[in-house]
């Protein structure tokens, strides 16, 4: 009985989510695009992830997948005994840390003051140039804070003192990346908090203005409270792409005297492998980079659940 009982409650859903997908089809169709694009640009190119078992060069590379060389995890060992390998994931891992911490506590900040303003004009241009930067490029904004950071720079004319902050052969590199990269993104970064915010029941406020709650008090108590969702999904995602950081920015900001604490991991395997045209190393490098990250992002999500804060999945 209790088998015929579980077949026609699972007959029951399963009508259940046709009629559903029936009812949203014209949503599931205008999603069909862009699962094509994640299968083609995302999913598909997984399959190059066999190079990091191969010895793949310049005169390899005409060959078929299945005669390249074989090396099995060779390339991982090489990755792993590189001199400079601990020093990259330290730096990967330091800036990541940093970048989420100020990046997240600073978009909230900024987000708190743009929904307290009550002139309207002043918040839309505010915020406007605000997140302006997030669309210049990183060779422009490094270019900015080289004039601005650089020995010599106006931040030196103006204090008087040589403060080295772009010449500092110590994680306080990490701190200079990290505050112009707060720079370029903070007022977009916002964007999202401030749609949070937006989406809180403006008769809470009400409520405890009446009950003569002051201005902090409201945004402690209702505010955060309100977003907190929002910030546990966005920190769960900024941990699952904490070894995922660009060397774009590395790159331009650094110079040869802060190399050592500049290096991360996506540049390390630029350089290791197609710097040294050994293309199985670069895609050892990336699968490692990927796999922890990964691993990360199901880390945070599972400890979020364990407080019982929002999960991504």
């Amino acid at each position: 009985m209790s088998a015929k009982k579980a077949s026609k409650e699972k007959k029951i859903k399963q009508k259940f989510s046709w009629q559903l997908m029936w009812k949203q089809r014209y949503l599931l169709l205008m999603s069909v695009p862009f699962v094509v694009w994640l299968i083609i640009f995302k999913y598909i190119p997984l399959w190059g992830w066999t190079m990091a078992f191969q010895e793949v060069k310049p005169r390899t590379m005409t060959l078929p997948i299945w005669e390249r060389p074989f090396v099995g995890f060779g390339n991982f060992i090489k990755a792993f005994q590189d001199r400079m390998f601990t020093q990259t994931v330290i730096n990967t891992i330091g800036l990541s840390i940093l970048g989420i911490a100020l990046g997240t506590v600073s978009a909230i900040l900024f987000a708190l003051v743009l929904n307290e303003i009550r002139f309207n004009r002043f918040k839309k241009v505010s915020q406007t140039i605000s997140y302006l930067p997030h669309f210049v490029s990183w060779v422009v904004i490094a270019s900015i804070a080289k004039m601005v950071l650089n020995d010599g720079g106006m931040l030196d004319t103006l204090t008087g003192k040589n403060l080295g902050l772009m010449s500092t052969n110590s994680p306080l590199f990490w701190v200079t990346v990290c505050l112009v990269n707060i720079w370029k993104e903070v007022g977009w970064d916002a964007i999202v908090y401030l749609s949070a915010m937006a989406g809180i029941d403006q008769g809470l406020y009400e409520a405890a203005k009446v009950d003569g709650a002051n201005r902090l008090q409201r945004i402690w108590h209702i505010t955060l409270p309100g977003i907190k969702p929002t910030i546990v999904v966005l920190l769960i995602m900024g941990i699952g792409g904490a070894l995922n950081v660009g060397m774009e920015r590395q790159m331009l900001l650094s110079n040869g005297i802060v190399q050592d604490h500049a290096m991360v991991l996506s540049w390390f395997a630029y350089v290791r492998g197609i710097g040294n045209s050994n293309y199985g190393l670069g895609t050892a490098i990336g699968m490692f980079q990927s796999l922890v990250g990964v691993v990360l992002l199901l880390i945070a999500n599972k400890v979020a659940g364990w407080l019982g804060e929002s999960r991504l999945i």
